[in-house]
This record gives C-alpha cells, sequence and structure tokens, in this order.
C-alpha cells in the first residue's frame, strides 16, 4: 500500500509523468508554523540539474492544500501537491515491450495487469521521493529538538566523488553509492523490542526510496568480524551515554540515548547510455536496448535529503507515540 506510519502517517500518490505527485500527512498537531517557503531548502537540496544527475528540472514548487490556516498546523490531514511540467513521455513507449534490465518496468507491468503507468517509471519513479522530503520537513518542524544529517560517503566504490563521477560519465555508465545519516538529539526509549523495533522502522521506510539495496547500523556489517570486547559500548555515564557507538545508538530495538547512525546501500541507476541486453516480452526474443531521456548517473548525489526524511518521518512518529 502506499500509506506508512502510526500516529504521524503519510500516504503518496501520482505518477512520475502524471499531472501531479504529492502526500497527505495525517496526525500532525495544531499549530505548527508551516508555510509554503518551509520547503525550499529541502526541496532544493533534492533537486537535479547538477552534475551526474538528471537534467529533468521541475519547478518543485509546493502547495499546501489542506491543513494549514493563517501559516499553522490546524490538526486536520494536510496535503502537499507538485505539479509535473517538464515532462518527456515519449521516450519510454518502448519500454512497455522491452523492459530496462535492474528496472520496476517488467515487474510494474505484471503487479498491474500491463495498465501501470510506466512513463518516466509511473508511481514506481524516483521523482515521488519528492513526497518523502515533503512529509521530512514537517517531521523536523515537529521534532525541533532532534538534528538529522545525512551525506554521500562514497560513490562508485570510491571515496573520492567527483573523480567518481568523472569517470562513470566517461564509460556512459551509472554508479551507487554509501549514504550515512546521524540523528542527534534523540531521548532514550523510542522504539520497541522485536518488530517495531527503531531498526526495523527505519529500514521499513529506507526501502521505500528507490535504488536502496542494504542498510546496516552503527558497525554494521563490520560486527560480524569484532569480538564481543570490541564491539560491547562501555556505559560511562548514568544518560546511556557510551565510550563507543557500534550499536549505532539502538539496544533491544531502542534508542539509548546515543547518537544514532545508519547507511545504506544506493544501487546504480538502471537507465545508463551503454547499450544493453534485454528480451522484448511480445517477441520473445532478446533485443538490444538504447535507453533516451534524462536519468541519473549516480542517484546516491540525491538520497542524503531524503533519507533524512526518512529518519525524521520515523522518529517524529515515535515521539508521538509516547507523549
Amino acid at each position: 500500500m502506499n500509506s506508512f506510519g502510526t500516529k504521524f502517517r503519510i500516504s503518496i500518490f501520482g505518477e512520475s509523468h502524471g499531472k501531479a505527485i504529492g502526500v497527505v500527512i495525517d496526525g500532525c498537531p495544531f499549530g505548527i508554523p508551516l508555510k509554503e517557503e518551509d520547503f525550499i531548502d529541502d526541496i532544493l537540496r533534492r533537486k537535479s540539474g547538477a552534475k551526474g544527475t538528471s537534467q529533468r528540472i521541475e519547478d518543485d514548487i509546493p502547495e499546501i492544500i489542506s491543513g494549514t490556516f493563517n501559516g499553522h498546523t490546524t490538526g486536520a490531514p494536510i496535503t502537499i501537491l507538485f505539479t509535473n511540467n517538464n515532462i518527456k513521455s515519449s521516450d519510454y513507449s518502448k519500454l512497455v515491450d522491452t523492459p530496462r534490465p535492474g528496472h520496476a518496468d517488467y515487474t510494474a507491468q505484471i503487479k498491474f495487469g500491463g495498465f501501470a503507468d510506466y512513463r518516466g517509471g509511473g508511481h514506481f519513479s524516483g521523482r515521488l521521493t519528492l513526497a518523502l522530503v515533503a512529509a521530512g520537513v514537517v517531521a523536523k518542524k515537529i521534532s525541533q529538538d532532534v538534528h538529522f544529517e545525512a551525506k554521500l560517503i562514497e560513490a562508485g566504490g570510491m571515496k573520492n566523488i567527483e573523480k567518481a563521477l568523472e569517470k562513470a560519465l566517461a564509460e556512459k555508465d551509472s554508479i551507487g553509492g554509501i549514504v550515512e545519516c546521524r540523528i542527534l538529539g534523540l531521548s532514550a526509549g523510542l522504539g520497541e523490542p522485536f518488530f517495531d523495533s527503531a531498526e526495523s522502522l527505519i529500514s521499513h521506510l529506507a526501502f521505500s526510496i528507490p535504488a536502496i539495496k542494504g542498510i546496516e547500523f552503527g558497525a554494521g556489517f563490520s560486527a560480524a568480524s569484532m569480538k564481543g570486547s570490541e564491539h560491547n559500548d562501555a556505559i560511562i555515564e548514568a544518560s546511556g551515554k557510551t565510550k563507543t557507538n557500534n550499536s549505532g545508538g539502538i539496544n533491544g530495538g531502542i534508542t539509548n540515548g546515543n547518537e544514532l547512525v545508519f547507511r545504506v546501500a544506493v544501487k546504480p541507476t538502471s537507465s545508463i547510455a551503454k547499450s544493453q541486453k534485454t528480451l522484448n516480452i511480445k517477441s520473445g526474443k532478446a533485443e538490444t536496448l538504447e535507453i533516451k531521456g534524462r536519468h541519473d548517473t549516480c542517484i546516491a548525489l540525491r538520497v542524503p535529503v531524503i533519507l533524512e526524511a526518512v529518519a525524521a518521518i520515523i522518529m517524529t512518529d515515535l515521539k508521538l507515540q509516547y507523549e
């Protein structure tokens, strides 16, 4: 389904080349200052047009059509709308019969019986992450005492991101990356053991970002090669502060008062300038696929602000549950 959350609940809607995309937010407390200009900074951080990103540049002007009055939230559901204007749908018509390798073209048509909107990836498009960013802006305003910061720390297997981009562009290929998110100012006690653990909830929503293929907390996968004496975080203060933070700020599914740290792996974009082999679904024969259109060389460049939004949505939902 397209809804997520318990107290702070979001529903995203729209398609990449449809009339608009947007988000409905239910459960936002009343009295929170909220205007269209509050969204600008985070929207610009996600925006395309820079080196290594798509040249499809939308206005991305948010329109708040419900849930606010006189510059404050009313407690009613908030609906935020973004119209789609810069559309070139003809680039995608061939992909109905020859789906892109690694993309949702094939599974979308199977899942929805051939009725899915294939233009620009339709409802599967990264375009819809703009709705997540918008919800994240609202969540951040509710959780003003918490700081969310994410950044790209590696691209194409290299720490030198600029060099990795240049290499991919020269090869007419795409690259993935690793994005790290840090959350400061969280109180201890948020989350539940097992099914609603802080890790479970963050992971659930993080995987709603297209191209995310892995996630780790604290020491993450390197913990598998550590000894207990190395991985254990010694508690040094009654507040729960620890000497190290290999657990990433979570124990037993519950925040422990330390900085919450997690990283996600972003796969390379499926749409590349290089020729690829795929199956023609109609003829049943293999074909060479040459993809046209405007696509990201490294989609990971645009993920940090989206990951911050995910973190803010989860932590705000938990905060409201425990108030």
